[in-house]
């Protein structure tokens, strides 16, 4: 069931000079109960515009916003507001009051939920041990870390017990290592209590460690959607073309080539070729099995592959380095397996696109 249904939504701003732009254009997406659904762009591109209509805390101009099955512009200013109780978010800069305690801070959103103050001290030392911070309930924000203030910023959105969390750019701010822990406990909360996730980032890693399905966007258009794999693994639009390239070390060959670097120089008869995993399937060892079975060596350059969603995606450059026969052989034999091949120098082509 959708938990949350975007339709043809535009949102148009008017810039300093009086010109009119769309923040978002023509914007649709379905995001299932449960799901962990990602949002990427480089930045201008939409993103938080678009995840800002959802809870409307920025209206469009035109489209239609359905949360938990309820038309969100139909709603009374009332009825919105009971609403967004139902829809968490988390920002990057975490937007925490410095002048109350963790424990004031987490407590706050439930200051007129009709709880009295045992119960809003007990689900508050519930929420702060669920984010592993119940010894800091005293500590104010200035005497945490980032990725301290940030699991207050959760647990503070968690306090009225949402059915969605909406993350805005929430690691962005964090160092590498902290932002794995972060992602971790999103992963958790999302497992635990089934609440559905909404992530914006612009942040490849992101996207590829937690979420389920990603969209992504540029110049406030949604160019491709799907489930992480298939998008990052056979990319369609160039946009995301240039997010996998400037994440991937099998980039690199380029600037070799283009710098006559020594690693990258061949014999007669050699090709440079890049190797991309396109299928889940691929379980097979290839480069040992094409090396046997067509006569024929693989100099592996550079290799970058990690586990997406339970299946490999990244590749390898390698010289491949045979009779030509052969070499043409192997090559369109790792196509047939559903592998990118593309041959970098010592030839040309793509043997599948």
């Amino acid at each position: 069931m959708a938990a949350i249904e975007l339709d043809k939504i535009n949102k148009i701003f008017t810039a300093k000079d009086g010109g009119r732009f769309y923040a978002v254009k023509d914007a649709s997406l379905t995001v299932n109960e449960g799901e962990i659904f990602g949002i990427i762009g480089f930045s201008g591109a939409g993103k938080s515009t678009l995840v800002r209509v959802i809870n409307l805390l920025g209206r469009p101009d035109s489209g239609s916003v359905t949360v938990n099955g309820r038309n969100m512009l139909a709603l009374t200013e009332k009825e919105l507001r009971e609403e967004r109780k139902k829809i968490g978010m988390i920002f990057q800069h975490f937007n925490l009051m410095p002048s109350r305690n963790v424990f004031d801070n987490v407590a706050f959103p439930l200051k007129r939920s009709g709880l009295s103050k045992t119960q809003i001290a007990e689900k508050v030392r519930r929420l702060l041990s669920l984010v592993e911070l119940s010894d800091k309930e005293d500590s104010f924000p200035s005497q945490l870390s980032g990725g301290q203030k940030q699991r207050v910023a959760i647990a503070r959105a968690l306090a009225n017990e949402p059915k969605i969390l909406l993350c805005d750019e929430a690691t962005s701010a964090l160092d590498p290592t902290t932002t794995n822990a972060i992602l971790a406990l999103i992963k958790k909360l999302n497992q635990e209590l089934k609440i559905t996730v909404v992530i914006i980032t612009h942040q490849m890693n992101v996207i590829k460690d937690i979420c389920d399905k990603v969209a992504v966007m540029d110049k406030g258009e949604i160019l491709e959607q799907g489930e992480v794999y298939e998008v990052f693994a056979s990319p369609q639009n160039q946009v995301t073309k240039n997010f996998i390239k400037s994440t991937s070390n099998l980039q690199k060959v380029e600037d070799f080539i283009k710098n006559n670097s020594s690693v990258t120089e061949l014999k007669a008869g050699e090709k440079l070729v890049r190797l991309s995993y396109r299928a889940r399937n691929i379980s097979e060892p290839l480069i040992s099995t094409v090396a046997r079975e067509f006569n024929v060596s693989l100099n592996i350059i550079f290799a970058d592959i990690e586990i997406v969603q339970g299946a490999p995606i990244g590749g390898t450059v390698a010289i491949v380095i045979g009779d030509e026969e052969d070499i043409e052989k192997a090559l369109w034999y790792l196509a047939d397996k559903n592998v990118g091949v593309e041959v970098l120098k010592g030839g040309s082509g793509l043997w599948n696109s």
